[in-house]
């Protein structure tokens, strides 16, 4: 996995698998394409829409088979999580919640896949670089987080109207009594309003992020337990089976973090978006 020939140093093959498949579009590294990201995102989004499709057209109302009834129970688990969280009306919310879970989780199941198969075949086929999780890319989760940015801002202006939504941002939190306190009081308001909503975005891409990067690299590290090692080395028997043991621990670990990562993003935008649906 060098990147130069003769056998990877542990540097050399911690960078290989950090480096993504990139496409240039302009001048400067903010002009750069994540061909890797981009392509594992979108087969995510087509395998969600086909399974929820092909279970939606083959429903039955006697007895489910297994997918069917897996299906159901996911689609009740948000449907439920929904109705106890925001509390105004909206036939947007649902969808879009059970859509953020259930692609959410499917980009950082990926991260199940070992570190060394799809790179290793791409590398066969000639790409020279892949990273699969796209939830361990930055710009992924910032993409994701800064369009639910937008979201609370449809809603709010949705369910408020245009003059109360920015009104708000001038009486809430700190409210005055009086004309003369609230013109006092506006540019405090206005600027808690606008770190309270730059803060959103940037927490909810760097929480996802950061737990899905360190995850992946977790996964790296146990492979270069015995990376380099032949069978002529009494430390490779060593350390393979401390690698699979740490492998299955950390796997077993890790189910529960990329499914605890995608309610917590699910959650946190209903959260947001009934604030936002919410008069202050």
């Amino acid at each position: 996995m060098a990147e130069h020939g003769g056998p990877a140093t542990m540097t050399d093959y911690i960078k290989h698998h950090l480096h993504h498949l990139e496409m240039p579009v302009g001048e400067g590294r903010f002009w750069v394409l994540h061909l890797d990201s981009i392509f594992f995102k979108l087969l995510c989004a087509a395998i969600f829409l086909f399974l929820f499709l092909r279970v939606a057209r083959r429903a039955t109302t006697g007895v489910p088979g297994k997918f069917q009834c897996l299906i159901e129970m996911i689609v009740e688990f948000v449907d439920t999580s929904v109705k106890e969280t925001f509390h105004g009306k909206s036939k947007l919310i649902a969808p879009l919640a059970l859509t953020i879970f259930c692609l959410t989780f499917l980009m950082n199941f990926l991260d199940m896949i070992p570190v060394d198969w799809l790179p290793a075949a791409a590398g066969a086929a000639g790409v020279p670089y892949l990273r699969v999780v796209p939830t361990a890319d930055l710009n992924t989760t910032l993409a994701m987080s800064l369009t639910v940015f937008l979201l609370i801002q449809v809603f709010g202006i949705k369910h408020k109207g245009l003059g109360t939504f920015f009104g708000e941002m001038l009486t809430a939190p700190f409210h005055a009594p009086n004309t003369i306190g609230k013109i006092l009081l506006a540019p405090a308001n206005l600027l808690l309003r606008l770190i309270e909503e730059a803060v959103r975005p940037i927490s909810l891409a760097l929480r996802l992020f950061g737990n899905m990067y360190a995850g992946e690299l977790i996964f790296i590290l146990i492979a270069c337990m015995t990376l380099g090692a032949g069978l002529n080395s009494g430390l490779t028997y060593v350390m393979a089976p401390l690698q699979f043991v740490a492998g299955f621990v950390w796997t077993a670990f890790h189910i529960l973090i990329i499914t605890l990562q995608a309610f917590i993003f699910m959650m946190l935008t209903i959260v947001y978006l009934s604030m936002a649906a919410e008069h202050h």
